[in-house]
């Protein structure tokens, strides 16, 4: 079964393009018609390769791994956040910090202060402040929340990043390219591909066909989630007794050696006893 219908894909709106002076040449393959002065992708493409990215993705989730989804346009904020949320996974939704994942040690400690700051203001240790230090600390946190709030529980680099707009996230795109991150995007016509792993060719614009998409790939990390899960239950369920456990479980007792040849060496003198007074 498609991971997504034409009808779906025509109501988003996910096959309109830029305008046909502002398109990227090596978007050309991927580019239907032009209607307008605007052009039209080849839904064809877009959903055979919604299927292929899904499928890595579902993968990649099905190991284990981490999907960051980044995307901090206006029109896609909220789609991003509510996608990745449904499924457990990070997310950048508004300014990206440079260094996200090539300084990330750096960005992990900012992390571990914010987690900070929030337990001991739960504790009340800034009770005792004034009022004007602890709306300080109150806006501090807030501003960490917004810049850092969508990667709090990721502990280590992601396995794949998924992008909405990659001219708008360029600097996500280098980092990744950097470090060897595989990436997945929507990428419109006046977009370059090239950087990019697994292409989704697609309307970047449209809040409608940003939802569609970002719903599409949390369904198949869901799908893979749900996999890893049930393999680490299987796992669970084969694992062997802890050592602990192992030393009192009952075992069949085992006889000496010596004890053997001495309890043969008795039956053969009897043996030999019974037929001397046979004998006799």
């Amino acid at each position: 079964m498609a991971v997504v219908t034409m009808k779906e894909l025509l109501e988003a709106g996910v096959h309109f393009g830029h305008r046909t002076r502002r398109w990227h040449p090596k978007m050309r393959s991927y580019i239907f018609t032009e209607r307008n002065g605007i052009h039209i992708i080849d839904l064809e493409q877009t959903i055979s390769r919604l299927e292929e990215a899904c499928g890595k993705v579902k993968e990649v989730a099905s190991e284990g791994g981490t999907i960051l989804f980044v995307g901090t346009k206006k029109q896609g904020q909220e789609s991003i956040a509510l996608a990745a949320e449904s499924c457990g996974m990070p997310y950048v939704n508004e300014r990206w910090l440079g260094g996200t994942l090539t300084n990330f040690r750096t960005i992990r400690q900012r992390i571990d202060y914010l987690l900070d700051l929030e337990a001991r203001y739960a504790r009340g240790d800034f009770e005792g402040l004034s009022k004007k230090e602890a709306l300080g600390i109150e806006r501090e946190i807030a501003r960490l929340n917004r810049r850092l709030g969508g990667i709090k529980e990721m502990l280590r680099l992601p396995d794949m990043v998924f992008i909405v707009d990659i001219r708008r996230e360029d600097i996500a795109v280098k980092e990744a390219h950097r470090l060897g991150i595989p990436i997945v995007a929507m990428v419109d016509t006046n977009c370059d591909p090239d950087p990019i792993d697994f292409v989704i060719p697609a309307n970047d614009d449209a809040i409608r066909a940003i939802k569609l998409i970002c719903g599409k790939i949390a369904e198949a990390v869901q799908e893979g989630r749900q996999i890893w899960e049930s393999l680490r239950a299987e796992e669970e369920v084969e694992a062997p007794l802890p050592v602990y456990l192992a030393a009192v479980a009952p075992e069949e007792t085992e006889v000496a050696p010596s004890e053997v040849e001495f309890q043969e060496a008795g039956s053969e003198e009897e043996a030999a006893e019974v037929e001397d007074e046979e004998a006799e």
